[in-house]
């Protein structure tokens, strides 16, 4: 069996493959697109780094190809569509550099806190000017930090060994897992009001898309320090630059950006204040190694085993079992982000109910792409089928599982019910043919939607005028509504209402529908 590697790779992870029996490694790294579609034409697997685009072309000249491993978190050069219609398994390895990721962030934090670049600088260009870097202690100081996930924990471990205050805001995690980490669960204002330095540790969607930007720059402490290690794009860099010349913001450390490499124009770039590396959170000698044996060995031991691990589109089960559940699989997955997208406060306990004809499979493997769903939102691209159940585990959230013959009105139903800080709320969904699955209820009101794409979440009251505010309002955005779908219980009472519209919905034009006063709430998910 053959296994391309087009990416650079360590020699450690070369090793695993050429040891391995009945495998044959074809190692070219940089190759051109036309070299590559040649090249995978009769590879079994492909492996990869961030430097290869995988596209519906590729996969469509790779006849033989059953396994993609990406050495690292991200798939962002991956077709992940194409590769679920090919039917291929991808793979990547989401903890082997969250150790280094983390360590990166601290050194960014100590470099900007003494200004240790431009001091560097300055003496290396002979002069000494020791008066002028006049740096701040971190003992004491209150570090505020924005998502603790995997990574986020390990910074706050390493800010509490260094005598700092960690605040944490992360509206997914439940209070008393943030206190046994030795932190303060605070609201994202207060986190900003209160911050002397503050590090993001999120994926970017969008919700969490520009977080930082002018209204929070506003907000923040004087003399703030920013850093960013997690992904580009979080922080809004044109009010950074702003922030930063008029002193609400006393520096920044930023190894993301929005677009990378940076443009030469972009201000951060020429600031002194500013510390810019060019993406090495995951670049030590020990997270290259780690991350390409890792993915070395999940390759090899899907090839010679059939043993799926670390996978993002699949569980690990057999070929054919896969084939009779993935339509249940991709509802449960999508309940799942829907439900988090719609009531993201402090979960705390989840409960999965399988009625009807879908209990005649295994439901232990829909329960993994439910938590995979409802965690994608809040931990980006590092959950998959397998850690799923670990993080939910982690984040102190409780999975309770039950089965019924009867599906009340269907011939089967997926119903998932979410306790949090915010309350209780659910969602269920059935399959109505091979590809066709929809929600069929939100909080027990009866609906029907297709659960794919931007879908705005009404609750309402129900009184005439306001399903033709919301149709003026979305018209006046140009935002074209594909399915709308109104539910109530009784006349002049509550409603909820599930849109399908084409395009993402502006802020500003949420906010415009908040302010009506028959709109009890209004969310926008993406599925």
């Amino acid at each position: 069996m053959k296994v391309l590697v087009s990416d650079k790779f360590s020699s450690e992870g070369l090793k695993v493959f050429e040891e391995a029996p009945g495998i044959e490694v074809d190692y070219r790294p940089g190759l051109s697109v036309r070299d590559l579609l040649e090249a995978v034409a009769d590879a079994d697997a492909l492996v990869v780094r961030g430097g290869t685009l995988i596209t519906e072309e590729v996969f469509k000249a790779a006849e033989k190809l059953k396994v993609v491993g990406r050495a690292g978190i991200g798939v962002e050069n991956m077709d992940l569509a194409a590769a679920n219609r090919k039917g291929v398994v991808i793979m990547n390895t989401p903890f082997g550099s969250t150790t280094t990721t983390a360590e990166h962030t601290i050194a960014m934090l100590m470099a900007l806190a003494r200004q240790i670049p431009a001091a560097s600088q300055s003496t290396k260009s002979g002069r000494w000017e020791k008066d002028r870097f006049l740096g701040v202690e971190i003992a004491g100081k209150t570090f505020g930090v924005i998502g603790a996930g995997k990574i986020g924990r390990l910074v706050v471990e390493r800010a509490i060994g260094l005598r700092m205050r960690p605040i944490v805001f992360d509206p997914y995690l439940a209070e008393d897992v943030v206190r046994q980490m030795g932190a303060e669960q605070v609201e994202f204002d207060e986190l900003l009001n209160r911050a002397d330095f503050l590090s993001l540790h999120i994926p970017r969607n969008h919700e969490t898309e520009a977080l930082l930007n002018e209204e929070a720059f506003d907000k923040i402490k004087p003399g703030c320090r920013v850093i960013n290690c997690a992904m580009g794009g979080l922080i809004d860099e044109a009010a950074l630059a702003r922030a930063l010349a008029d002193g609400r913001v006393a520096g920044a450390a930023l190894d993301v950006y929005a677009k990378e490499p940076p443009e030469k124009d972009n201000p951060l770039l020429s600031m002194e204040q500013v510390i810019c590396t060019p993406h090495l959170r995951a670049a030590t000698v020990d997270a290259q190694v780690n991350v390409t044996v890792q993915v070395a060995h999940q390759i090899v031991d899907f090839l010679q085993r059939g043993v799926i691990t670390n996978a993002l589109n699949v569980p690990s089960i057999s070929a054919e079992l896969l084939a009779s559940i993935r339509p249940y699989l991709e509802l449960a997955e999508r309940l799942g982000s829907f439900l988090t997208q719609l009531s993201p406060r402090g979960l705390q306990s989840i409960t999965v109910e399988y009625a009807g004809s879908v209990t005649e499979h295994p439901t232990e493997p829909l329960t993994l792409g439910l938590l995979k769903g409802l965690l994608t939102p809040i931990v980006g691209s590092m959950v998959n089928y397998v850690n799923a159940p670990h993080l939910a585990r982690e984040r102190g959230i409780h999975v309770l599982e039950t089965r019924s013959n009867t599906a009340e009105g269907f011939s089967n139903l997926i119903r998932l019910t979410v306790q949090g800080s915010g309350g209780k709320r659910s969602v269920s969904g059935a399959l109505f043919g091979q590809d066709d699955y929809r929600i069929v209820r939100v909080d027990g009101y009866q609906v029907e939607a297709v659960p794919h794409g931007h879908i705005l979440v009404l609750h309402n009251d129900d009184r005439p005028g306001v399903i033709g505010f919301i149709g003026q309002i979305l018209a006046e955005a140009k935002i074209n509504i594909a399915m709308m779908n109104l539910s109530r219980h009784k006349i002049e009472g509550k409603a909820v209402s599930l849109i399908n519209v084409d395009s993402k919905i502006p802020e500003k034009t949420l906010d415009a529908i908040r302010a009506n006063e028959h709109i009890l709430s209004a969310v926008q998910t993406r599925l």
